[in-house]
């Protein structure tokens, strides 16, 4: 992964599933991430919600979590995350932070969370902010 400059300072997260999208927002003082509501939508509907969101948040980049099995091996879900990734970066121009999200949604579900997308986000969200310098 690409290192974050300090210049970037608040980040938008998504959590990308096959009709929902968890959606997060953080910064670099607190790296902590609050939920946002969960974008219901595919396809090019997806991508208008989430730059609708961008252009809210106005954030210094996006983080999108990118899932794998469990030894690691890409599936469907991975290319399809991946490319949200790259549309959101050459749509918007912003820095974009790929995070391996494995487990985020099984752990959301664990903690309780009402709405698991937006939780796992904040899960994706919070683990990129823990690893920056």
């Amino acid at each position: 992964m690409p290192e974050a400059a300090a210049t970037l300072q608040t980040f938008l997260a998504f959590d990308v599933g096959q009709r929902r999208t968890g959606v997060a927002t953080g910064n670099r003082l607190t790296r902590s991430a609050t939920p946002q509501p969960t974008i219901v939508a595919t396809g090019d509907a997806r991508l208008e919600r989430a730059a609708e969101r961008i252009r809210e948040w106005a954030p210094d980049a996006l983080v999108v979590g990118v899932p794998f099995h469990p030894d690691g091996a890409e599936h469907a879900n991975t290319a399809m995350a991946r490319k949200f990734a790259r549309r959101l970066h050459g749509r918007h121009g912003l820095p974009v932070f790929e995070v391996d999200e494995r487990y985020s949604t099984t752990e959301a579900r664990a903690q309780g969370a009402r709405d698991a997308d937006a939780a796992s986000a904040c899960i994706i969200l919070e683990q990129f902010l823990r690893s920056l310098p």
